[in-house]
């Protein structure tokens, strides 16, 4: 018998993605997506300022410890109606799926930041990410989008690599710009498998299967929860190993990853740390797996991918850069590819 307020069955109700008329509000998931696009945008420079004060590592685990507290209990104020979205089958994937993308994805965002920097950082990541899930989804799931969306995501991409993209990097040693590159790599897979391709090969393909029917606002949450409790986990016990190992060899080329001489400049570094959690973490991926349940990830990727473009008013702000004419004409020409990408999705 299905708990009170619990989702209706798949049988019994549309989604708007089979039925744009079926819900009152048909570009709320697209709204998600766009909403999404600030909140990372805000994680990103303040993850930047976070790693200045605070080894990256323990950053991030340090927000996904307090990030899922203040979800799950925004998740237990849906009383009966949380049970319909929990499965114990379910919630594993959804360890595995955090796991990759908050725990190695997100190590290495963190990496990356230090050395690249926001803006660069966020560029490798969304950018790269968008054709790690197309080609994953198309591989695994068969999942094709329209011509016109390709389009638009072709649009989008280009106008952050026009506006983005840097003639060179005359402040960066070669090796220093390898490595964060490397990072940045590593970071685009978990966003784009882990958070993108694996969590919806959860809620369309398993989560059907174990009778829960994972739609709308309520159900972001508790998707978002779960994941961020595997990324936890991740997080902590690599935490825990590098310093073990350390202890061993402190002259390991690990010994970057953390910062175990108490270095840490915890009381400037918290309300940034504070920062990226809530506009990450929580709000940011909340709306990501909301936007998720009702669109193909190459649909919202590719705007997601808009976040290096809003990082810059955010970065002037903080005095960390200038914005060019090229990253202006870059901006509109992937605004232009964001609309588009809406009414098109609209229109299927």
């Amino acid at each position: 018998m299905r708990p009170a307020y619990a989702p209706a069955p798949k049988a019994q109700r549309q989604t708007w993605r089979d039925n744009p008329a079926a819900s009152a509000y048909p570009f709320a998931p697209m709204f998600a997506a766009l909403l999404c696009t600030v909140l990372f945008s805000a994680s990103a420079v303040s993850a930047r300022k976070t790693t200045e004060r605070l080894g990256g590592t323990e950053a991030n685990f340090v927000r996904l410890i307090f990030a899922p507290t203040l979800m799950l209990l925004v998740a237990l104020s849906f009383g009966p109606a949380l049970m319909g979205y929990w499965h114990p089958k379910v919630f594993g994937l959804f360890l595995l799926s955090g796991a990759i993308g908050f725990g190695l994805g997100d190590i290495a965002l963190f990496r990356a930041f230090p050395l690249l920097g926001s803006r660069l950082t966020t560029l490798i990541v969304h950018c790269v990410s968008v054709p790690v899930a197309a080609i994953t989804e198309y591989f695994w799931l068969g999942t094709t989008m329209t011509l016109q969306q390709i389009v638009c995501a072709v649009v989008i991409l280009a106008g952050v690599a026009v506006a983005l993209a840097p003639k060179e990097n005359p402040n960066l040693e070669r090796s220093v710009l390898l490595k964060g590159i490397g990072w940045g790599l590593i970071a685009a897979f978990g966003q784009g498998f882990g958070a993108g391709v694996l969590s919806r090969v959860i809620t369309e393909n398993v989560a059907p299967t174990t009778g829960v029917e994972l739609d709308g606002f309520h159900a972001g949450i508790t998707v978002a929860v779960q994941r961020m409790l595997g990324g936890m986990l991740f997080s902590g016990l690599f935490l825990l190993a590098v310093r073990a190992w350390l202890k061993r060899k402190p002259d390991s080329p690990l010994a970057g990853m953390t910062r175990a001489d108490g270095t840490n400049d915890w009381r400037g570094g918290y309300p940034w740390l504070l920062a990226t959690g809530l506009a990450g973490p929580a709000l940011g991926v909340t709306c990501y797996q909301w936007a998720l349940l009702d669109n193909a990830t190459g649909v919202v990727l590719p705007i997601i991918a808009t976040t290096p473009l809003v990082v810059i008013p955010m970065s002037i702000a903080l005095n960390e850069e200038k914005p060019s004419w090229r990253s202006l004409a870059g901006g509109v020409v992937a605004v232009a590819g964001v609309v588009g990408m809406v009414l098109m999705t609209k229109a299927t």
